[in-house]
């Protein structure tokens, strides 16, 4: 028997008019590996937000129950030219109960069963999910499950991808983050070297307190000094940023190349031989990346993404890395949310220029049955 209920929608026009509404939904029944799950939890991510709001003029939108209506200016829009016209539903991830299942094995082992999954439409009262992708929670709850995925997979993909790359160090652009905070108890945990840039002195002291040895405060007169220190002990010449935009890239280049050229017994025109590398795997800031010529030609900077890096990798390293998330579900992976929101509640003005914020420690969680 279908099941009905009710589901958020984004939707971008060509004229750059986006919609984002609540709809009544028939969920059919899951077939072959498919499980139905009803959602008790899903975090806004800041992956989430892209296709939620991406650009959009949230200030000057226009809200009404269980809706918004905004304008999202050139040349996003024209950037954003393949959704035109789609309905596309948003949440990544999230976690629920099983509620029915398909005619698989791995799918009636689920039956009944609380689960983290990355169905896609999270934001949601009930969803299709491959039972394949869905981590049993045991006597976890929802909540703790929610954002059980995203965030504690990436920061160890982060580490595991280091280590396949033979690096013993990392650099971490936004490092208390709640990805940043699990990245930092990894990496302690690891025996990973780590540098953490943030923003505001209560960061340090937070991380200092997770475990962190290395903290670099970008807003303090000696920052370039601290960072090339912290590169100089840990040897991080190997990165991660989810900023994009920017000169963050350009400044960690510019901090790993003065501690490389200090290291040179010769001078040369073309900067050391030392090789640095950067992914970026965000975009909190949608301008420009800027790069500058003050680090020689050593240097490569590629995006990362979650789910192609699991391809590479594996099913065996990808299991052990979801076996390693749940067994530290509420210690190395734990996650802090600001305010819990329902459906109707995630799409006010008030909540929906808040968490597209993106401020540091202040994270979202939909409650879609509230």
């Amino acid at each position: 028997m279908a099941t009905t209920g009710k589901q958020l929608f984004t939707t971008l026009d060509a004229n750059g008019t986006l919609t984002v509404a609540i709809e009544d939904v028939t969920f059919p029944d899951p077939t072959g590996n498919q499980v139905l799950v009803k959602m008790e939890a899903a975090p806004i991510n800041p992956s989430d937000l892209a296709i939620l709001v991406g650009a959009a003029d949230l200030e000057n939108a226009s809200y009404s129950q269980g809706k918004f209506v905004a304008t999202v200016p050139e040349p996003f829009n024209a950037g954003s030219k393949s959704r035109h016209g789609l309905k596309l539903p948003a949440g990544n991830e999230g976690a629920g109960t099983v509620v029915a299942v398909g005619d698989s094995d791995t799918a009636k082992a689920l039956a009944g069963q609380r689960v983290s999954c990355v169905p896609g439409n999270a934001y949601s009262q009930y969803c299709i999910a491959d039972a394949a992708m869905c981590l049993p929670l045991g006597d976890h709850s929802a909540e703790e499950g929610a954002s059980g995925f995203v965030n504690p997979m990436t920061a160890l993909g982060f580490a595991e991808n280091a280590k396949l790359d033979g690096q013993d160090a990392i650099l971490h652009t936004v490092g208390a983050s709640n990805l940043g905070q699990m990245l930092t108890r990894i990496c302690k945990e690891d025996g990973i070297g780590l540098v953490n840039i943030v923003r505001r002195e209560s960061q340090v002291g937070l991380l200092e307190g997770l475990g962190a040895t290395h903290v670099v405060n970008s807003s303090d007169d000696d920052f370039m000094h601290q960072l090339t220190s912290a590169i100089e002990d840990t040897g991080a010449f190997y990165g991660f940023d989810p900023i994009g935009g920017g000169k963050s890239v350009d400044t960690a280049f510019k901090a790993m190349e003065q501690v490389a050229v200090s290291r040179m017994t010769e001078y040369s025109r073309y900067g050391s031989n030392q090789p640095k590398r950067m992914f970026i795997y965000g975009r909190l800031d949608t301008g420009l990346t800027t790069l500058s010529p003050s680090y020689g030609f050593g240097w490569t900077l590629s995006g990362w993404l979650l789910f192609p890096f699991l391809q590479a990798v594996g099913a065996e390293t990808m299991g052990r890395m979801r076996k390693r998330v749940l067994d530290n579900l509420t210690t190395t992976f734990a996650s802090n949310y600001k305010k819990r929101v329902n459906l109707d509640e995630m799409l006010t003005k008030q909540a929906v220029t808040d968490y597209n914020a993106m401020k540091t420690g202040e994270k979202y969680l939909v409650t879609p049955w509230s």
